[in-house]
């Protein structure tokens, strides 16, 4: 008896951003930044069930792209750098997006997604937008260091993680004694001034991002290009996506950035489309090369049995997690009618990534005092609720709609023979389990080995 991984491909027409983001705001997976003065566009806040769901992909995550592996190791960098390092990634100079304003409602927009603008409602016997010229925005956010803000304070609060990866590849391949081919990994905060942060949290001005930056010779670029995409199209469908929602699409020789020889995202099917929830880059040696250039300090490798002396190249894995995590969301809610007239809402996380491991329900509160105990114990090795509100049928439906995998009653017969019931989410089977049993039987069955 363990959970399926989930759901068949989600259905768009039973699964809508609306009912993922009421139940985001309901249950305290995911809600507005500053939600009591009316938020803030393109921040969020990740509630009690949301910061579990997350810190468990990010977990996942480091699991298979760090510690299985002896040729990656992890850093954890400052989100303020040197500023010259955005001079040498050309961000300063070149990361930006068109931007137009509306004369008429004074909304601003995107040059190239006009489409999604909707009507004028400011102009007179129109519904167009009356559109300015496009113009370039810059998209990194800027902060001043130190006590005058002048033009020497400026900084920027970094807008994607892979360039300290770059600067530090020295050091961090000396320290480790790391040979190359080796990686260097990274999960933390990026900012980006979006025009439109739209999609719920798919695009947000604040988010995260769980990247790798492996660094190889120049003669095994594509055999390391296909080592990656595979690694990561294995790592999705472990988490339990559905197959018939994710994709792989390459990028076409006009969309590949100025460095790249290559570039593949992993799609997935969300209600409003196929987007990229992670993309596999070739960046050649062009970050190396430049931070070569603009720092002064060799950043060649010299192999040390060959006496071989090059710049690595470079291929990047870069997943969002936070669209990973709304993914996620999207492809595990199912409405399932189990009678009827009678419909349950019920996520269907894999064990590794839901955020409550199991739930205790004594099935009266004179039975309180052992159940508590049985909690304590359980919250030993994972995060355990507690629930004695209502009957159990109820408490049953609130945990099927967080996506707890088991949920366990100690009822009145659990003070004589020593077990409760187990009950899982998927099949809604029960069965009855000692509790000296207990924390070995839900360790099988929520820590499955892949």
């Amino acid at each position: 008896m363990s959970p399926k991984s989930a759901p068949s491909a989600p259905s768009t027409s039973s699964v809508t951003m609306d009912k993922i983001v009421s139940l985001c705001a309901r249950r305290g997976f995911i809600f507005p930044s500053g939600d009591i003065y009316g938020g803030i566009n393109g921040f969020w806040d990740y509630g009690p069930l949301g910061v579990e769901l997350k810190n468990a992909v990010k977990a996942f995550w480091w699991q298979r792209m760090v510690r299985d592996r002896d040729d990656v190791v992890g850093i954890d960098s400052a989100i303020i750098t040197h500023p010259r390092t955005w001079d040498a990634s050309g961000h300063t100079e070149n990361f930006s997006d068109p931007m137009v304003d509306c004369r008429a409602c004074k909304k601003r927009f995107r040059a190239d997604q006009l489409d999604d603008a909707g009507r004028c409602d400011a102009r007179d016997g129109s519904s167009e937008h009356d559109l300015t010229e496009p113009r370039n925005f810059n998209l990194m956010l800027q902060t001043h260091i130190g006590a005058s803000a002048d033009a020497a304070s400026v900084a920027h609060l970094r807008p994607e993680t892979c360039q300290p990866i770059f600067t530090d590849f020295k050091r961090v391949r000396e320290v480790a004694r790391q040979k190359v081919p080796f990686g260097i990994a990274q999960v933390g905060k990026a900012f980006r001034n979006e025009i439109t942060p739209r999609n719920f949290t798919f695009r947000s001005r604040e988010f995260e991002q769980a990247e790798l930056e492996f660094f190889i010779h120049p003669s095994e670029r594509e055999k390391w290009f296909a080592h990656w995409l595979g690694e990561r199209n294995r790592f999705h469908t472990d988490l339990g996506f559905a197959k018939e929602s994710l994709r792989n699409r390459a990028h076409a020789a006009d969309e590949l950035a100025h460095y790249a020889n290559a570039a593949e995202d992993v799609e997935y099917l969300f209600p409003f489309g196929w987007q990229e929830i992670e993309g596999i880059h070739d960046r050649g040696d062009w970050d190396l090369r430049r931070h070569t250039e603009y720092s002064g300090k060799d950043l060649s490798y010299t192999d040390a049995e060959s006496k071989e002396s090059f710049m690595p190249m470079c291929i990047e894995t870069s997943m969002g997690v936070d669209r990973t995590c709304l993914a996620l969301l999207c492809n595990a809610y199912e409405e399932e009618e189990i009678g009827e007239g009678d419909v349950r809402t019920v996520m269907h996380f894999t064990p590794e990534i839901a955020p409550i491991k199991a739930a205790v329900l004594p099935l009266s509160k004179k039975l309180a005092e052992p159940a508590r105990a049985l909690e304590r114990t359980l919250r030993r090795s994972w995060n355990v609720a507690y629930d004695e509100s209502g009957n159990i049928g109820r408490r049953y439906r609130r945990q099927d709609e967080v996506g707890t995998p088991f949920c366990l009653t100690f009822d009145f017969e659990s003070v004589d023979d020593g077990c409760v019931t187990v009950r899982e989410r998927d099949s809604m089977e029960q069965e009855r389990v000692a509790i000296t049993d207990l924390v070995s039987v839900l360790r099988e069955r929520l820590e499955p080995v892949h």
